[in-house]
């Protein structure tokens, strides 16, 4: 498959890169009808029904609209980085998709190739490298738009980045461990007959987690937080500069999704038992369960989106730092064991030993911070806690002013002390 990808004429990868590109600007119109129609079913509404059939041409109108929009740029902004940054997220994310293998083997204008623009041995990491570049964007967009909000929008963004792309490219370590390669399309093949979302569900768990916090999407959008910073990075763009975050969102969501069904579901490849399906039409059909994989992914991000509330800051921080990264270094040590063990030959009891040993291990560990924190829980109960919160919270004033509400019995005006009570407090404050 390599050779075929690597041998195209020009004309050949030129037209894969158009068809790569109308895929994904079509996929972003459907995913935004699709994303409203689903959230609106969700809260028993009906979602956009106007625009088209059934509102399918939703997002074309918004898009529409945004781009008939007066260009506003702040008078306190930087300009040039200001008009640079949305560029920088929307190029990128157009840019991981050329080494993602949409297609088997299948003949496009008489030359036998596949969908998939180009195939490099370091595939994963190329993927992985375009999307911290990607980052660049929204951390200039907060930083050139003059303003608070978009600058700490900016900030967390760029943390959030750093804590979740090492849990995530640690998940991926095992899978180049049993593959033998960071080729995606060696990855799919040597997902002939498991996938590795079952040989490697926690590699698949850490990554499908890492991944939502990596696109700040819900219950991540830490960047955006609507409640806390307006609209986060993007707070001061209009019309087309705002038009292209928008649409980077939705592609980063799909390069998102697409690596994780190359890397764990197979890729291209039918689901077990139907493998006869990826002869038809040529080999195009194995498209379609590409993208089935895909917008099962989406609707997860959906899902989230409209079930989840956002987590508290110093939470996402700790749950990256914490939890992910320390379980993806473990998780890294098992696998590597495990393989060296089956390479070399060893017996399936000792590999059966080794794994019920790290299990064990595991669920003591668990059994120990559960009880650990059964305890605070218990100890904050009874009142007996007087260690200070984890987060950063204002000190709270010791006296407060109270007002004598006793009965008044000698008329409204009798009680002098009740103004003069009054009077104090609004002083005070």
């Amino acid at each position: 498959m390599r050779e075929i990808i690597l041998d195209d004429p020009l004309s050949i990868v030129l037209l894969k890169a158009v068809i790569i590109f109308v895929i994904c600007l079509i996929s972003t119109i459907m995913a935004v009808w699709a994303e409203r129609r689903i959230v609106a079913r969700m809260q028993m509404r009906l979602g956009p029904n106007r625009v088209g059939k059934f509102g399918v041409l939703q997002g074309l109108a918004d898009g529409v609209k945004l781009a008939l929009k007066e260009d506003l740029i702040p008078a306190a902004a930087d300009k040039i980085v200001f008009i640079i940054a949305p560029i920088i997220s929307a190029t990128t994310c157009f840019m991981a998709f050329a080494v993602i293998p949409m297609t088997g083997e299948v003949t496009l204008f008489g030359e036998k190739t596949s969908l998939q623009l180009t195939d490099i041995s370091v595939g994963v990491l190329y993927i992985l490298s375009i999307a911290s570049i990607g980052v660049y964007g929204i951390v200039l967009a907060g930083w050139s738009s003059g303003s608070t909000y978009p600058l700490l929008g900016g900030l967390r963004s760029s943390a959030q980045v750093i804590s979740y792309e090492i849990a995530m490219g640690l998940s991926l370590v095992a899978v180049f461990i049993y593959a033998g390669s960071m080729s995606t399309s060696e990855i799919v093949a040597a997902q002939s007959s498991w996938w590795y979302a079952v040989v490697l569900f926690p590699s698949f768990a850490i990554y499908a987690i890492s991944m939502v916090g990596e696109t700040n999407r819900a219950p991540f959008d830490l960047a955006e937080a609507e409640g806390e910073l307006v609209g986060g990075f993007h707070t001061e763009y209009s019309s087309l500069k705002f038009a292209l975050f928008f649409l980077a969102e939705y592609i980063n969501i799909g390069a998102v999704s697409a690596l994780a069904t190359t890397l764990f579901l197979g890729g291209y490849k039918a689901p077990p038992g139907l493998g006869f399906t990826e002869a038809w039409l040529g080999g195009w059909f194995t498209a379609v369960w590409f993208f089935a994989k895909v917008i099962t992914f989406f609707f997860v991000f959906v899902w989230l989106r409209g079930t989840l509330p956002r987590l508290r800051y110093d939470q996402f921080m700790q749950f990256g730092w914490k939890v992910l990264i320390p379980i993806s270094i473990l998780w890294i040590l098992v696998v590597a064991t495990l393989r060296v063990l089956s390479l070399q030959g060893a017996p399936r009891s000792v590999v059966i030993a080794f794994a019920s040993t790290v299990v064990v291990l595991i669920m003591a560990v668990n059994i120990g911070f559960e009880n650990s924190k059964k305890k605070k829980e218990a100890a904050v109960a009874d009142g007996d806690n007087k260690a200070a919160p984890s987060f950063a919270v204002p000190s709270l004033p010791m006296e407060v002013s109270t007002i004598n509400v006793s009965k008044n019995t000698g008329g409204f005006f009798s009680n002098r002390h009740v103004f003069i009570d009054i009077f104090n407090v609004f002083y005070n404050l």
